[in-house]
């Protein structure tokens, strides 16, 4: 018997049956090989591979991910297409911890099938309104356009000092001019402190991705003092290499976050079409086809009366 009662309301929740672990799946992947990946892409936009030995003995190969690894497969199978996932970072530091994280959430999505590719911001100009041709606002406006290549996740990892966002300026317009090609897409968000853990940053982001009209993840991720979460870059270990993440429960969050951004990928791509249709936007489409029609239809009469 509770003695404060049921203060959460616990009793209220919905009941939810356990999805058995399949052992077929649990430890495979289905990251792209190099005889099968593009040489071009691999070079310009997969930084977070390493070496064959490490990623075969590595923690990322040990996770137990049976239910979205079978998940992942079926859908490929299904589809013939790989999920396409864009990763974001804003720090351009030597070291910077946002872009640690976000390889190793890169990792995680590409042993999971994922066609990932990290888009490096150096060279990005700050906002305004005359660089639109400036070679790096194209290249970022290309990885994330709907008819070049069709993204159908965003993964956006950034830092947070003294309670704010930084370089939202670098990253965020090229893509905010984005809105309507982004629309119906995910996003899963993460941030890195340097500090105690806080949660600015990625609410920031998830106000940002509503804006842009996707579908953020309900989880996302906040590693506090992010310069005691990775391990020295000079001191590579044999199994796991340098500047990876050290076990703990912020390490399994990310990996939690990344499970779940390739779940609702895959189960929202279907019905890509239909989150998107919408009242209004009928409404002015049927409005446009008949004042298109009256045009037509007066230029036959001025052509017939001449």
């Amino acid at each position: 018997m509770r003695t404060n009662g049921d203060l959460n309301n616990t009793s209220a929740a919905r009941e939810v049956a356990r999805i058995d672990i399949d052992a077929a799946h649990s430890y495979r992947s289905l990251a792209i090989s190099e005889a099968e990946d593009d040489a071009t892409i691999r070079k310009s936009y997969r930084p977070f591979l390493l070496s064959p030995e490490i990623t075969s003995t590595d923690w990322i190969s040990k996770l137990e991910l049976s239910t979205v690894v079978k998940l992942a497969e079926e859908d490929l199978h299904k589809t013939g297409e790989r999920l396409k996932v864009l990763v974001l970072y804003g720090s351009l530091r030597e070291r910077s911890y946002s872009r640690l994280l976000a390889f190793e959430a890169s990792r995680i999505l590409f042993r999971l099938g994922c066609d990932v590719r990290v888009f490096d911001p150096t060279g990005l100009p700050m906002k305004d309104d005359v660089q639109h041709n400036q070679p790096k606002v194209q290249e970022l406006r290309d990885l994330g356009r709907l008819e070049r290549r069709p993204c159908l996740g965003l993964c956006r990892a950034t830092w947070e000092s003294h309670c704010r966002l930084q370089k939202p300026n670098r990253l965020d317009p090229p893509l905010r001019r984005l809105r309507r090609p982004t629309q119906g897409r995910t996003l899963a968000i993460a941030q890195v402190s340097g500090g105690s853990q806080s949660f600015n940053a990625v609410n920031s982001l998830r106000l940002l991705g509503r804006w842009m009209r996707m579908f953020v993840i309900p989880n996302q991720s906040s590693v506090p003092m992010a310069y005691t979460q990775f391990t020295d870059e000079r001191l590579a270990d044999p199994v796991e290499g340098g500047s990876r993440m050290i076990p703990s429960g912020n390490r399994m969050r990310i990996v939690d976050c990344m499970e779940e951004f390739v779940k609702y990928t895959i189960l929202m791509r279907p019905h890509f079409a239909l989150f998107g249709d919408r009242c209004s936007e009928r409404e002015e489409r049927v409005e446009k086809e008949r004042k298109a029609t009256e045009k037509a239809r007066k230029e036959a009469e001025e052509k017939r009366v001449e």
